[in-house]
């Protein structure tokens, strides 16, 4: 899916389960959520946000029995680099290298970290 997507936090979270799972049904989101986070959610509430990612397009179900088994119709690569590209223009005037200049100046990064961004920057300076 190309276009941009909305998705408050607690959307995003369901999204983060059903990404790593590919098929989950709500009962099995709510418990994977409140085994990651230190505050429950009410089951309630997941399928509400679900309902809503649904009427959004991002999410779709089948029923399997008499169980809903939701899963994504849009995928983790393409939201990240559509939520980058929005903090991009709103926060660096829409220069990468202002917010890599952030990051690199203001975020704590490991060696191991470090060494990778200067392999991507090698391998990105070889490329016409």
């Amino acid at each position: 899916m190309g276009r941009d997507v909305q998705m408050g936090p607690g959307q995003l979270r369901i999204m983060q389960v059903l990404w790593k799972r590919q098929r989950a049904s709500a009962r099995e989101i709510t418990r994977a959520l409140n085994r990651a986070k230190s505050t429950e959610i009410a089951h309630s509430t997941v399928q509400t946000l679900l309902r809503q990612l649904e009427s959004k397009g991002i999410v779709s179900h089948e029923k399997e029995n008499r169980t809903f088994v939701f899963f994504p119709l849009v995928d983790r690569e393409n939201v990240i680099k559509s939520e980058i590209r929005k903090l991009k223009k709103r926060l660096f005037a829409g220069s990468a290298g202002n917010l890599m200049s952030f990051l690199l100046t203001r975020e704590r990064i490991s060696k191991g970290e470090l060494k990778q961004i200067q392999k991507l920057i090698r391998e990105r300076e070889t490329v016409k």
